[in-house]
This record gives structure tokens, C-alpha cells and sequence, in this order.
């Protein structure tokens, strides 16, 4: 998988994907990653990518002659499967989308800066809006690092433990069950018996009843789905 940004400020994701998961991801050649600066492309000798918007008010907006260059130079490179803007009011992320994007082979994602992007790219280029969340960020690049997080862990081969990533919370619609490590016991906190038992059948039962407690308790809202 191919998942180019456009950001305004493409040195705020050198770290989230430089690290862990990811970067492991890179190594094995699953995933590739090509951050690309809006700036390249901006206009005139200082570079503009931003300008006052029409009918007055505050905050500046991202300029359409700006990021239609650079989407169309990429573009020119390869055919994407989604171009995705993010966007405080897109369509929330869940596990759900990742698992469909995670199918994906390119993407393209545009990091929002200042007052947003020129309406004119949304509609003319970008194919699905997404939101992190009801809330307001000063850009996309955080969401755009959760988002290829998300995505890139769930590619074959990129966690060591295939099937990790299918007990996540929010598979199934259903939270994670509790977790134990060693020692069994600490300061008289028991891990339950039936985690020391080896027998995987009852184990396997036991994690999807504590799932489906779990999420009655906490996210009731994701059974009613």
C-alpha cells in the first residue's frame, strides 16, 4: 500500500512514522509512506498556499490553484483509490472504515490548514471527508497520523501476531476483553483462573463474554448498531 499527504507542514509527521509499527511496516516494504509539502507548489517567490476568502471573515483558506497543482502532479504519478480530506465535518472514522481503506492500494490524503481548503477541491477532487472527532484541530496532520496508524497496522504482515489486529476494540462492534500479563499474582491481584486454565475453548468464551459485558457497560451505543 501507497499513502501520500499533502500537508502544509509535513515536519510534524516525520515522527509518528519513524517509530514502532509503522516504521517496521516501511522496513518490510507493506507500506510506503510519501509526505508531500503544499508549499512546492504555492505561488510566487514566497511561496503562497493561502489567501483571504471571499465575503470577508476571519481565517485564511488554502488556495484551489494550489492544491489542484499538487493533487494533479500526483495524480500524474498514479491513479488513487480515495482521495480523502479531513475535515471536522466529514464522516466519523471508526474501525469499520479503516478495515475498508486498509484494503486499499493508494491513497491520498489532504491535511486541512488555517480556515480549511477552497471549496472547489472538495468538489472536484477529493472522494470521501473524514472526521476524527467533534472537535476543532489548528490542522490535519494529527488526524492524518491516526488515520495511516490505523490503516497500516491492519495491512497482512505488519504486526507480528497475524491475528492481533482482529481482537481490537470495535472488530465486531464489540470492546477489547481485559488483558493480563505475568506475574499471575501481585500484591494478592489475581489473574482470573480460567486465563491460567490452557483450555482455549473456554478461554476464547470467556474473552467474548467479557467483551460483550464490557461494551454493555461502557458503549452500550455499539451493540445497538
Amino acid at each position: 500500500m501507497r499513502i501520500d499527504i499533502l500537508s502544509a507542514v509535513p515536519d510534524l509527521l516525520v515522527s509518528p512514522f519513524s517509530h514502532s509499527i509503522l516504521q517496521r511496516a516501511r522496513d518490510k516494504n507493506l507500506l510506503e509512506i510519501n509526505v508531500v509539502n503544499i508549499r512546492d507548489f504555492g505561488l510566487g517567490n514566497y511561496k503562497q498556499i493561502d489567501d483571504y476568502q471571499f465575503g470577508g471573515g476571519a481565517g485564511m483558506v488554502m488556495m484551489v490553484e494550489v492544491l489542484a497543482k499538487a493533487i494533479e502532479s500526483l495524480q500524474a504519478e498514479r491513479e488513487y483509490d480515495e482521495i480523502i480530506y479531513l475535515t471536522p465535518d466529514g464522516k466519523k472514522y471508526d474501525q469499520g472504515l479503516a478495515n475498508h481503506l486498509s484494503l486499499k492500494g493508494n491513497l491520498l490524503i489532504i491535511c486541512g490548514h488555517y480556515k480549511g481548503i477552497d471549496e472547489r477541491i472538495r468538489e472536484q477532487f477529493v472522494t470521501l471527508e473524514i472526521s476524527i472527532g467533534d472537535f476543532v484541530l489548528s490542522g490535519g496532520e494529527l488526524p492524518a497520523a491516526i488515520l495511516v496508524d490505523s490503516i497500516g497496522r491492519l495491512i497482512p504482515g505488519v504486526l507480528n501476531d497475524e491475528t492481533s489486529a482482529l481482537f481490537d476494540s470495535f472488530q465486531d462492534n464489540l470492546l477489547a476483553p481485559p488483558v493480563y500479563t505475568r506475574p499471575a499474582n501481585f500484591r494478592g491481584w489475581e489473574v482470573p483462573e480460567i486465563l491460567r486454565s490452557g483450555n482455549d475453548k473456554a478461554i476464547e468464551e470467556w474473552r467474548y463474554q467479557q467483551s460483550v459485558k464490557r461494551t454493555q457497560e461502557r458503549r452500550p451505543d455499539l451493540l445497538e448498531d
